[in-house]
Order: C-alpha cells, then sequence, then structure tokens
C-alpha cells in the first residue's frame, strides 16, 4: 500500500498539526494511531484497522502515557487486553484536569 496515498485518505483535521506529505505509516505509526484513536472518525479507525489490524494498534496504544477513557476502554475490549496492560492506566497525572470531558 502507498503510505502517501493512504495518509491522504484520512481526514485532514487528525493531521492539522504536521506537514501531510512528511508523514510516513511506519515511522510515525504511534502518532498517526494516537490521532485517529482520539480524534478519528468511524472511516479513519476502518483505515486504521486495515492497514495495521487491532494487535498492531492495541501494542503501539500500550505505549502512550495518556489516553482519555473512552480510548482506553475502546482499544482495550477490542483488542481483547486487560486496561492494567496499559502504560495510561497506570501512569496517572498528579494533578487531576479541572474540566471533565
Amino acid at each position: 500500500m502507498n503510505s502517501r496515498r493512504t495518509i491522504g485518505q484520512f481526514s485532514k483535521h487528525l493531521f492539522w498539526d504536521v506537514d501531510r506529505s512528511k508523514l510516513n505509516l511506519e515511522n510515525d505509526k504511534p502518532y498517526i494511531i494516537r490521532q485517529v484513536l482520539e480524534y478519528g472518525l468511524l472511516e479513519d479507525w476502518v483505515l486504521l484497522q486495515r492497514h495495521f489490524g487491532i494487535g498492531q494498534i492495541a501494542e503501539t496504544a500500550k505505549n502512550f502515557r495518556e489516553l482519555d477513557k473512552k480510548t482506553l476502554s475502546f482499544i482495550a475490549f477490542l483488542s481483547q487486553s486487560q486496561k492494567k496492560d496499559f502504560r495510561c492506566y497506570t501512569y496517572q497525572q498528579l494533578t487531576p484536569l479541572h474540566w471533565n470531558f
């Protein structure tokens, strides 16, 4: 699969802060997975799953320091993993956020 063509298929709002033409699916895998998990649409999720598979997505997400609670529950359920296996579950902020979104 062509990396540039695949990046172009993701929603434009996911990569608003970087130059999309410089993204590489393999080199920037953690960034792309995080953006799709937290901000992606259903079409973005399907495209990500088709390229990486649930196993790779979950293994990458296990190393994230932060994921919102819904995203963590979603990826843990789909990958049939325990929430405690994810770094973001055990690594909590000392000062909680002011707003509960």
